[in-house]
């Protein structure tokens, strides 16, 4: 699979709400993929967002990323100048993938995925006769 197999976003500003037909204001996180021989990383940058908000979904070929940030109440609020959005993105990914050992792990506000490669897409090496 290579790097223009992947439908992806480069800005990060917020996304309008008929795109991702979900309430109010979203964020798009940066996301960084590596491929190896084995397998697709994606680590995608979700600050504010804990394993209970987090949902990933790989579906008909699209993968969905959409986190819910969890606004701590600290008291009553008397200036607020930073608020929080949703993240959400999306990416469709080659059909060469195995999407059920694909793992996720959520740690210090960034989420990695590794999505392995299905065999057939994997390189094969061919042995030389005498």
């Amino acid at each position: 699979m290579t790097a223009q197999e992947l439908a992806k976003r480069q800005d990060s500003t917020p996304t309008r709400r008929e795109e991702t037909r979900t309430a109010g204001r979203v964020l798009v996180p940066a996301v960084d993929i590596f491929e190896s021989d084995e397998n697709l990383t994606l680590m995608a940058d979700m600050p504010g967002v804990d394993k209970e908000g987090l949902d990933v979904k790989l579906e008909k070929g699209v993968l969905t990323i959409n986190g819910e940030v969890n606004m701590e109440s600290r008291g009553k609020t008397l200036l607020q100048e930073f608020t929080s959005a949703n993240y959400y993105r999306q990416f469709k990914l080659s059909e060469h993938i195995d999407a059920e050992m694909t793992t996720a792990e959520l740690a210090n506000g960034v989420l990695t995925l590794r999505i392995p490669k299905a065999e057939s897409a994997k390189p094969k090496r061919i042995e030389i006769r005498h």
